[in-house]
């Protein structure tokens, strides 16, 4: 997004503005603001070496968009400043363990954040022009060619924790990054020190081993990956970490002692809405096109495709391992995408019980997609080894 035409403030006024915007984006519901002068993207060669090793995965538009990201000059021209903003989404809600429920991760209870976040952004953009008729400006929630993690470490936010998330001292990680890149000087904050010490909570929690090394996240191995950006199946080997995670993962971050200083939001927007809060897997694995949209309309949820995200509920009752489950995957393994019937196939394989087992039989002698075939295949020959479950 961007507003205003090309201009500028003296340094003289510098510091009288940035106190100025502060205070509004406080009003906007940030509670921590960072500033810093726009440069190239510090330790930029990891970037690289990340995407040539291609942790990125099926996300290609990190590699497409790399020299942007590397150098905001190339998003904005003539940049001079960055600002990136806090905003807090923890709602103080608990889950619970029911293997027949699906934990959705806690950013996406509420609205969907890139809405609400990016209208106060729009909000601050037009204060700043008010203050200076002159500015351009450009803002992003998430979806931009910026590397908004790194700027707000580098920016005073916060630092960067071992599981690559931004974590501030005054309420630990639960909140979404704004920022806006100026043409405009600006009175800048110092870097952050790097408070995670010898902890490494984080890496031994994440289900799936996706912190491949501290602040290096893998992530074709991460649950958040693989249940929101990865389009096609599951990798088999994976599947039973998933556990009962229908969309993202909050692992790394429910263990990072820094969360202990999170707060309640004041923003009504991020509260649970009806169904978000560990909602029943079998009433899920219905949900056909339209109503998937329907029911998360203005949601973040929506980025998983309907496909996807009943996908993901097949592979969460398949991992629960309990009979209440065959019944809705029966029913999933006739839906209309191959995708979700050879996940099913394949949950149905991880019960194993005599009435599981006889749905995929009969499912075998109609299936004509080649892929679900040989879901059904494994799964049966799996549960027929005499080492199943042991």
């Amino acid at each position: 997004m961007s507003c205003g035409a090309n201009g500028g403030v003296t340094a003289s006024r510098s510091t009288r503005l940035t106190a100025q915007i502060r205070e509004a984006a406080r009003r906007l519901g940030f509670f921590k603001i960072g500033a810093l002068a726009a440069r190239p993207l510090p330790r930029s060669r990891e970037f690289d070496l990340w995407l040539q090793k291609g942790m990125q995965g099926e996300m290609q538009y990190l590699g497409r968009q790399s020299a942007k990201r590397k150098d905001p000059a190339l998003v904005l021209e003539n940049v001079r400043s960055l600002l990136v903003l806090a905003m807090n989404y923890h709602s103080g809600h608990e889950l619970s363990n029911d293997p027949l429920r699906g934990k959705i991760s806690r950013y996406a209870w509420g609205g969907d954040y890139h809405l609400v976040t990016r209208d106060r952004l729009r909000r601050l953009a037009d204060f700043i022009r008010q203050q200076d008729p002159k500015a351009r400006c450009l803002y992003y929630v998430d979806t931009g060619p910026v590397m908004e993690k790194v700027w707000g470490a580098e920016s005073g936010l916060g630092w960067m924790g071992k599981h690559s998330n931004l974590i501030t001292r005054e309420r630990g990680s639960w909140f979404f990054i704004g920022i806006l890149l100026l043409d405009i000087m600006l009175e800048y904050d110092v870097p952050e020190e790097d408070y995670c010490g010898t902890c490494t909570r984080c890496i031994t929690a994440c289900p799936t081993g996706a912190i491949v090394a501290p602040y290096v996240v893998d992530a074709r191995l991460c649950v958040s990956y693989l249940t929101i950006e990865l389009r096609g199946a599951v990798p088999r080997g994976l599947r039973p970490l998933v556990g009962n995670r229908i969309f993202g993962c909050d692992d790394c971050q429910e263990v990072c002692p820094w969360n202990r200083f999170a707060s309640k939001t004041d923003e009504r927007e991020y509260n649970p809405r009806r169904g978000n809060l560990m909602p029943e897997l079998a009433r899920l694995v219905d949900l056909t096109p339209r109503e998937f949209e329907s029911r998360f309309a203005a949601s973040a949820i929506r980025r998983a495709t309907r496909d996807g995200f009943v996908r993901n509920v097949a592979v969460a009752l398949g991992n629960a391992r309990r009979p209440e489950a065959i019944p809705p995957l029966s029913r999933a393994l006739h839906d209309a995408s191959p995708l979700v019937r050879s996940h099913a196939a394949w949950a149905l394989g991880q019960i194993a019980a005599g009435e599981a087992l006889t749905l995929l039989e009969k499912a075998r002698a109609s299936e004509p997609d080649p892929q679900v075939i040989e879901e059904i295949i494994l799964a049966l020959d799996r549960s027929a080894s005499p080492w199943f479950r042991c």
